[in-house]
């Protein structure tokens, strides 16, 4: 296609005020008039002519160097491919109308192997957008990147240019959702004001039904509750962000990842507590938990056992609160892995909830895939469960639904892990046990494998972490009994010359230490020691 560069200059005829052009008489002279570039595009879809013009440059290098440049653009669409090359005019039109720099050769090319639009500038969506469809992995995962895409990420920087992203851009976002959890607080805190006063008001009478109607009208012109968004969940927003910055880098699109430079409050794991006799008495007298994550005593979990013991859940309940097994775990265990007699479950398959739908996958980590020892009584519950199974099977004759699951629906079908935490809240509610989370029946195995004396390598593979510290950390809470039996140890093993509570002056004689004798003293080890003759040794030397 042709192209060409040429020198004109804007002077015109004094006379008839029209342009001189080529017959300017003073364009002999090189400081004189400006050059220009022309260069022939291919033409449109509907056959039209296009090319790129371009005025003003101050020497013929830099109007050449335009020009070559320009050519070197339509020279990355290979011959047999039309629509690189009208994508490549595409671009080279806009920018000629937009009076743009020219893009950058490499970049152009990049975008082009990657089939992004040449004449749109790529957004932080746009990119978040195909980063995501492309992904593969955990559908878990790739849930979680999707809500945090489209919920925090897309709404707040989506709109900026993914190669003009800054720190500065990220660190305004996250003070935004700071802020927003204070408006959030307050909502809550209004909302849960306006249930207590409209439970105050008394039912009966015309006058009070006119001030519960117009609570009510108040209440339902309020914001719902929503929950605040907390320090673990800005550090996932930031992964999934510096994920999809990375592979942008990745595809050189660009050149630096801000996600990984923005500094960010550290998401700590919440420290598992004991509930203990003054913890339950306050939590009864104001209804706050002393932690997100409560751990039943002993005696709670027995009281839990036995009363749900007639329940057709409590082999999953049983199980999960001895050998800890995660609820996802749990519902998807197969009874082709587990094996009764030898005492032993593989865990193999997880249920996996989705929004609402539900679907199989492996365990949560490499670690996850494990191998635990039952114990007898924890082996013929199952053996129970199983027998109950079967009677279950016979009555449902051919409605059965067959999907080899050791805890199953009435029919047979896969239990939905949401309606096995439902069932586990109303039945320890009924009793009047203090508030637990299903997943703190795991803590709570791995605090009673701990008293019962395993060290934190054998709690970690029944819990199957893929870091012994983060079983060290979390899932490990001590027992009042052990924490005071460990006490009274440690206090025996100290010798003393008399108890604690014996009063100073009853300090016995030392006489009556073994190898002293009445009169004497024995220095302190602690006191300057003085050399009043030299030994032998010393002589010696």
């Amino acid at each position: 296609m042709k192209g060409s560069t040429h020198r004109r200059c804007y002077c015109r005829d004094p006379k008839s005020g029209k342009p001189l052009g080529k017959n300017c008489p003073k364009l002999s002279s090189r400081k004189h008039g400006s050059y220009s570039i022309r260069q022939e595009l291919p033409p449109r879809e509907d056959g039209t002519r296009r090319s790129f013009s371009r005025a003003g440059y101050e020497t013929l290098k830099d109007a050449q160097a335009d020009l070559d440049h320009i050519r070197a653009l339509l020279g990355l669409a290979e011959s047999d491919d039309p629509e690189a090359l009208a994508s490549i005019a595409a671009l080279l039109e806009t920018v000629a109308t937009e009076k743009t720099p020219l893009p950058d050769i490499e970049a152009t090319r990049r975008r082009l192997s990657h089939g992004i639009d040449l004449t749109s500038r790529l957004t932080v969506g746009d990119w978040l957008d195909m980063w995501l469809a492309a992904k593969k992995g955990r559908q878990s995962a790739i849930s979680r990147d999707e809500s945090n895409i489209r919920v925090h990420l897309k709404p707040r920087i989506g709109h900026l240019r993914l190669d003009r992203l800054r720190v500065s851009h990220l660190s305004e976002m996250f003070e935004a959702i700071a802020e927003a959890n204070v408006e959030i607080a307050e909502g809550n805190a209004a909302r849960r004001k306006a249930f207590e006063d409209l439970s105050r008001i008394p039912w009966k009478g015309r006058e009070h039904r006119a001030r519960r109607k117009a609570m009510k009208a108040a209440i339902d012109e309020m914001d719902p509750y929503r929950r605040i968004v907390g320090p673990a969940t800005r550090q996932r927003v930031r992964s999934t962000l510096r994920a999809a910055l990375n592979a942008a880098i990745a595809q050189q699109l660009v050149t630096f990842n801000p996600a990984a430079h923005v500094e960010l409050e550290a998401g700590k794991r919440p420290k598992a507590l004991v509930w203990t006799a003054e913890r339950v008495l306050q939590w009864q007298r104001t209804g706050e938990r002393p932690s997100p994550v409560m751990v039943w005593t002993p005696e709670h979990t027995g009281l839990f056992l036995d009363h749900a013991a007639d329940d057709r859940l409590y082999a999953l309940f049983h199980l999960v609160a001895f050998r800890g097994l995660r609820r996802g775990e749990a519902c998807g265990q197969k009874w082709t892995d587990t094996h009764l007699d030898a005492g032993l479950i593989t865990v193999a398959k997880q249920l996996v909830v989705d929004g609402w739908e539900v679907y199989e996958d492996d365990p949560k980590t490499d670690a996850g895939a494990r191998t635990i020892a039952l114990d007898s009584d924890t082996v013929e519950v199952l053996r129970r469960h199983r027998v109950q199974q079967e009677a279950d099977r016979e009555k449902w004759d051919t409605a059965w639904v067959e999907t080899g699951r050791v805890f199953t629906r009435e029919n047979g079908e896969l239990l939905h892990p949401a309606n096995v935490t439902r069932r586990f809240i109303e039945l320890y509610e009924e009793i009047g046990l203090p508030p637990v989370r299903l997943h703190d029946l795991r803590h709570g195995a791995a605090t009673l494998a701990h008293a019962a004396g395993a060290d934190l390598k054998a709690i970690q593979e029944m819990l199957g972490h893929s870091s012994i510290a983060v079983t060290a950390d979390t899932y490990t809470s001590l027992l009042p009994e052990a924490d005071l039996a460990i006490a009274e140890a440690t206090a025996r093993l100290v010798p003393r010359a008399r108890a604690p509570h014996t009063p100073h002056a009853a300090v016995p004689d030392r006489a009556g230490l073994p190898g002293e004798t009445p009169g004497s003293a024995t220095p302190s080890a602690h006191a300057a020691r003085t050399q009043t003759a030299p030994d032998e040794e010393s002589e010696a030397v």
